[in-house]
């Protein structure tokens, strides 16, 4: 597809790196990056068993090694074979309640595999520009409702957004370093919860969903009334390929959201749009009380106004026509012998074609 990000990204003089490629955002971006015909390789931990990346069969598809954020001799060398321009940094331990098991882990994946990275970058003179993706929870929430702009105070509650924040003001320090010294441009890429096909992680909505709806079992929503913003994956990762293409262009920004046109919907408007999409709608248990308030946030709104102010983004998908290609991508897999790459590159060459008439 002849996207204009795409052409002005292909003439940089080197690929453009992405950590955790084999993550379920790394392998949709990875695809994305093929799709434009843009040169990529790879950085993370091996493909966990039944992932994305590893039903998709990508290992070796692009120039890449398996190894930790945190080995910085290893990024290093990594980064000296390679020379990239671009930087896309992904590597991260994602899951709220899992950072409550592993706090300690947590932090050092998130804060000092940032810190690696970036020390890393900043002494290759290959580097123009680092994306780093932190999260919409890194805003301070009481649960009010009100939409988190890019100005709004970082404040973690749970060890995830804690370490995020924590990630947030590694790059902040990088920013300031790179004050006083040269080195690439670093900008903090912050998105609501994203969806799409393949992701088959434990203690998320769709995934969970569409486990249950495999065993023909009645849903039991865990948190029925809280909000977020869902997203496609493809919406937020076009973003943030935009948001680099301007910072190479010579803005100065420093942090971007990336979340949906409309208020949050809720989880139990999830489920209710996913199994009516589903072949086979499924009964819906949402007497729950939202049992996980204390763990998690109970609402979250994203106001991605600048992003649309200075790269003309918006999302190509609504929340619930996101939710639906997202099923349409399990029930096509499933059910319709569709596989997954394939089924990837369709929703790739959708949103494509969309921007591309778009951007006429």
């Amino acid at each position: 597809m002849d996207l204009a990000l795409g052409k002005r990204l292909r003439k940089l003089p080197g690929p453009v790196m992405v950590t955790g490629h084999t993550g379920f955002k790394g392998t949709w971006l990875t695809l994305l990056l093929e799709q434009l015909e843009i040169s990529v390789v790879g950085y993370s931990l091996p493909p966990e068993k039944d992932s994305l990346f590893e039903r998709s069969d990508l290992v070796g598809a692009v120039p890449e090694t398996f190894a930790d954020i945190r080995d910085q001799q290893s990024l290093k060398n990594f980064m000296n074979e390679h020379k990239p321009s671009v930087i896309i940094h992904l590597a991260a331990q994602p899951i709220v309640l899992r950072s409550y098991k592993s706090p300690l882990d947590t932090f050092e994946i998130n804060v000092m595999g940032t810190a690696n990275l970036l020390s890393s970058a900043f002494a290759m003179n290959s580097v123009k520009v680092i994306g780093v993706v932190t999260t919409d929870k890194v805003y301070r929430n009481d649960n009010s409702g009100t939409a988190f702009k890019e100005s709004d105070p970082l404040v973690g509650k749970d060890p995830y957004s804690a370490s995020k924040v924590g990630t947030e003001s590694v790059v902040a320090a990088w920013q300031q370093i790179r004050k006083l010294s040269e080195g690439p441009q670093t900008i903090a890429l912050r998105a609501g919860n994203v969806l799409g096909g393949g992701d088959w992680a434990a203690d998320r909505l769709i995934p969970d969903l569409v486990r249950t709806f495999i065993a023909k079992r009645r849903i039991v929503l865990r948190n029925p009334e809280s909000t977020r913003p869902w997203q496609h994956v493809l919406d937020p990762l076009v973003g943030y390929l935009m948001a680099l293409e301007k910072v190479l262009e010579g803005e100065a920004i420093e942090a971007l959201n990336f979340g949906p046109d409309s208020k949050s919907l809720s989880v139990k408007s999830v489920a209710e749009i996913s199994s009516m999409a589903w072949p086979y709608p499924s009964e819906i248990d949402s007497s729950q009380e939202n049992s996980d308030k204390k763990l998690e946030s109970f609402s979250l709104e994203l106001d991605s106004s600048l992003a649309r102010e200075i790269l003309n983004w918006s999302p190509i998908w609504s929340q619930e026509e996101a939710v639906i290609a997202t099923v349409k991508w399990w029930d096509d897999v499933l059910n319709n012998g569709v596989k997954p790459d394939i089924a990837c590159r369709q929703d790739i060459d959708f949103i494509l074609k969309n921007l591309s008439n778009r951007h006429k």
